[in-house]
Parts: structure tokens; C-alpha cells; sequence
């Protein structure tokens, strides 16, 4: 079982490897969705060591360390927007890669995908940088409203209204009527 770390694990260089344990896979899988498996594995590492290096500045009376790991990797995923937009782009006009495996039903669940993939990549692409953050840290990271304001440095209501709008758009981008 995984320690569940606390503020003193983070300050603390012997008890630093909890909050790596704890967190590591949350925060690969999060960049993985948002670039790719190759980029994430990199960038992953990159945000324990700059939490490693910046420790000492880390402030339990601020926010929790989940949504700071957040922040720190969603900070590393903009200097890499570039890549992220052109992968959205990407997905939208071809769908996701192809599976290798032959079966019927692999093929139709592969052309249903595609075309979910490909709208729903196309819609992000149309997003603010806010906007896709806000939505991919609720959506791929599991955060609440709170934690993606601390992992973003943002008011709540900022989160709120990002949110709004970024629904907005994709519902509209995505043709679905909003109620």
C-alpha cells in the first residue's frame, strides 16, 4: 500500500519519494492524454523534480499537494502547447492511431472512436489555453473546482467561468444542443 503523504513529506528530502509514489502515475496519465506516452513519461519526471527543487516553497496553508503537482504539471505541458495543439489537429483529421488487432467488432469500435476522437480533438484545438486546461484538469486530472484554481493560481470563479465557456463551445463545436 502507497504512504499518503503529507506537507512534511514534501518539505522533507528522506520522505520526498511518498509523495512520488503517491502521485507518479496520476500525473504521467494526465500528460500522456494531454501529449503522449513518450512525452509524458519525460515531463512526468520533470514535475517531481521541479516539486523536489522547489519543496522548500511548497505551502500546506495554500492548497494540497495534488492540485500544486497539478500545476507544476500543467505549467511543463504549456511550454509544449505547440505539440499538444498540433496533436489535436492531428486526431481530429485522422482519429486515433490504429489498433493492430483484426476482429470485427475491433474495426467498428475503431470507425466509432475515430470519429468521437476526431471531433472531440477538433473541439479542443478550438479552446483558449484557459479553457483546455480548466477542462482537461477536471476532466483527465479529476479535480475539483478548488484544486484546479490552486493547481492553476486562479480565483474559483475563474475556474467557473472557463469552465462555462469552454462548455459552450464544445457543445457547439460538437453539435449538441445545451439544455
Amino acid at each position: 500500500m502507497i504512504a499518503v503523504p503529507d506537507a512534511a513529506s514534501v518539505v522533507d528530502p528522506e520522505r520526498f519519494g511518498t509523495v512520488f509514489d503517491a502521485h507518479y502515475e496520476e500525473i504521467r496519465r494526465y500528460i500522456g492524454r494531454r501529449l503522449d506516452l513518450d512525452t509524458a513519461e519525460d515531463l512526468a519526471a520533470e514535475t517531481f523534480l521541479i516539486a523536489f527543487r522547489r519543496r522548500g516553497r511548497f505551502d500546506p496553508a495554500r492548497g494540497a499537494i495534488r492540485p500544486w503537482l497539478y500545476g507544476i504539471a500543467t505549467n511543463l505541458i504549456g511550454r509544449h502547447r505547440r505539440v499538444e495543439l498540433r496533436r489535436y489537429r492531428a486526431l481530429a483529421r485522422t482519429g486515433p492511431p490504429p489498433d493492430d488487432d483484426g476482429h470485427d467488432q475491433r474495426v467498428v469500435d475503431r470507425v466509432a472512436a475515430g470519429v468521437t476522437v476526431g471531433l472531440l480533438s477538433g473541439a479542443l484545438a478550438g479552446l483558449s489555453k484557459g479553457e483546455r486546461d480548466v477542462v482537461l484538469l477536471v476532466a483527465y486530472g479529476g479535480l475539483t473546482y478548488d484544486e484546479v484554481a490552486e493547481a492553476l493560481g486562479v480565483a474559483y470563479g475563474t475556474v467557473a467561468s472557463r469552465l462555462s465557456r469552454a462548455r459552450a463551445k464544445l457543445h457547439k463545436s460538437l453539435g449538441v444542443e445545451i439544455r
